[in-house]
């Protein structure tokens, strides 16, 4: 079972407070803004700040990010 797309549109990142979007693999949902990746579990997205992940577009560092 995959995420309900409308769950999808409502969900943001608890963080920036910006929309997120399903990862290529589906594992997760990756803040546009400050590229946190939040795990996707039993098909629960988990939206603890503690749990997610910080991975930048390749080619930048984690530090490169200055925006929120």
């Amino acid at each position: 079972m995959a995420i309900n797309p409308e769950l999808l549109e409502i969900l943001a990142c608890p963080v920036c407070k910006i929309e997120v979007l399903l990862t290529a693999d589906g594992n997760g949902l990756k803040c546009r803004a400050c590229y946190r990746v939040y795990p996707i579990r039993d098909d629960i997205p988990v939206m603890l700040i503690d749990e997610a992940v910080i991975k930048p577009p390749e080619g930048q560092s984690a530090t490169d990010h200055t925006g929120g």
